[in-house]
């Protein structure tokens, strides 16, 4: 298939500011022809006469940029949808990281990740538990879109020594080393820790350290959704992750980076300084979320697929000692303390007697049903066998002047973290890459180049994904045509699934997959493996 694209203005990518001799917020634009044959570029240049039977695209006052990469989904099992296809898509996201928070379908049968992420991920509908060669085979022609994945640690932990606390033994060790090891071998693009979530939470520096061994040795990516809280807990995150840099040599990231923009800046200029850098993703918005069992409950009542929490709570006494141990595991948190009820928000409740909270806060649902906070909490979760998300605001929210020194560093990449399950869900799912373009492509904050460069270029990088994330010949036809005066985010916390706007049209691997703003339908995406 040939396919030009006509009339457009293509954004040139550019390094750091320093590095490009130019302004933050200066862009490298010119006015291009993009010639695409097959899945590559084969020419950019002005005035391409079009070859016999090319598909034009008329591009007018419009941009030209690489296709951009969510460095952190979790729509690794729901892309196969097609309002999920469309939601990123129209974001202009053309490749997707996933398997992240240590949580995914393989290695193993599946049924881990399908119980304990599956308020989050969703269940995976192709996966047949043939490991990470299989979960990738599952997107090979089959999405418009391409995906990658990372090994996810604690499920890994999961299928050697179950979800139970306490250190794996010698044996176990070895066996998750070589799980990580196939891993790798078979194309994942690195190894993913949550380490605030069952059973990566048990999880020492010394077993993830031995974990990363493997992952250095095949110049993988070491992704960690740190220990401890973020916000003003984020340097302990950082240093764990650090020790483990400096014993290994592992190239590290940080999972959606959240905390006070120059506790952050200064704590990764200070970590490079000493021998341990990373790049790290981030979503423009204040607010996050996360599973309801994680924030609020002891670890022991966590456990996926299990009724723990139910027999917890199942006399007046044991009620009593989990409310105790909620309002202080609440109270001791940095970004919720005493407003806790008022600051989180159910997003996700399956539990069909409760679905008309969805949408409220934990503070008005109790009142809207006569009820604690606390005990409304916990019927919830045990009524939805701890399936809930919840949308949770921090005490001081960010604007986008304030986040644009953290978005500037080299090593930032864009990642959503976005969670397409339930009916109201947080809206990074439907625009933070609009967002990303519609409030940092300006003058005094990146500009058109350097948005590029993060939200494609840098992503490429950073997990070895080939020939692709820049606009150039030879490049991998992953392509997005932007309308600067248009692209906007609509999605909303109060209306989070309104889709974005300003994108009509992309291409993956050469081959058109959104025209005018709607799905052709076609499936070029692959799972991507890891490029050496």
């Amino acid at each position: 298939m040939t396919v030009l694209l006509r009339g457009g203005s293509v954004v040139g990518v550019v390094g750091t500011a320093a590095d490009a001799g130019v302004a933050p917020g200066v862009d490298d634009v010119e006015r291009a022809d993009v010639l695409v044959e097959g899945d590559r570029i084969v020419r950019v240049a002005p005035d391409i006469t079009a070859p016999p039977g090319a598909t034009v695209v008329d591009c007018g006052e419009r941009l030209v940029l690489p296709g951009l990469v969510d460095a952190h989904s979790h729509a690794g099992s729901l892309v196969f949808e097609p309002e999920v296809q469309l939601a990123l898509l129209r974001q202009g996201v053309t490749t997707i990281v996933t398997g992240q928070d240590g949580v995914g379908p393989a290695p193993g049968g599946g049924a881990f990740a399908d119980t304990y992420f599956a308020a989050i991920d969703g269940p995976h509908p192709r996966y047949d538990g043939s490991g990470i060669a299989g979960l990738l085979a599952t997107y090979d022609g089959t999405t418009p879109l391409n995906v990658a994945t990372l090994v996810p640690a604690g499920t890994v932990r999961h299928e050697v020594h179950g979800d139970d606390p306490g250190p794996v033994t010698p044996q176990e060790r070895r066996a998750m080393r070589t799980m990580v090891r196939d891993g790798l071998h078979a194309g994942a693009v690195g190894l993913a820790t949550g380490l605030d979530y069952v059973p990566g939470l048990y999880a020492d520096t010394a077993e993830l350290t031995a974990l990363c061994i493997e992952v250095a040795d095949a110049d993988a990516l070491y992704v960690s959704h740190m220990r401890g809280g973020y916000e003003t807990n984020a340097r302990a995150g950082l240093d764990e992750i650090a020790e483990i840099v400096r014993a290994t040599g592992v190239r590290a990231h940080v999972s959606h980076l959240h905390a006070p923009v120059e506790l952050a800046v200064e704590a990764l200029a200070d970590l490079e300084r000493s021998g341990a850098p990373m790049s790290f993703d981030a979503y423009p918005y204040s607010r996050g979320c996360t599973i309801l069992s994680m924030l609020l409950l002891p670890a022991d009542l966590a456990r996926p697929g299990t009724t723990d929490l139910a027999a917890a709570i199942a006399d007046e006494d044991g009620r009593a000692r989990v409310r105790g141990a909620v309002l202080d595991r609440v109270l001791g948190r940095a970004d919720l303390g005493t407003g806790w009820a008022e600051q989180i928000t159910l997003s996700h409740v399956p539990a069909p007697e409760f679905h008309a909270l969805q949408g409220r806060t934990l503070a008005e649902a109790a009142e809207l049903t006569g009820t604690d906070p606390v005990d409304l909490a916990l019927d919830v979760l045990v009524d939805s066998a701890l399936q809930v998300t919840v949308v949770m605001r921090v005490p001081d929210p960010r604007t986008s002047d304030e986040l644009t020194p953290l978005f500037r560093l080299p090593g930032h990449t864009a990642g959503s973290d976005g969670i397409f399950v339930g009916t109201h869900p947080h809206p990074r799912a439907y625009g933070t890459f609009a967002r990303y373009l519609e409030e940092y492509a300006v003058p005094g904050r990146l500009g058109w180049a350097e948005v590029a460069r993060h939200l494609a270029t840098t992503a490429v990088e950073r997990h070895r994904l080939g020939t692709r994330g820049t606009v150039t010949a030879g490049a991998v036809a992953d392509l997005v045509v932007v309308d600067p005066e248009r692209v906007a985010a609509r999605s909303t916390y109060a209306h989070p699934m309104q889709l974005a706007e300003g994108i009509d049209d992309v291409l993956v691997a050469g081959v058109p997959v959104l025209r005018d703003g709607a799905l052709t339908h076609e499936t070029p995406g692959q799972g991507l493996r890891r490029v050496s």
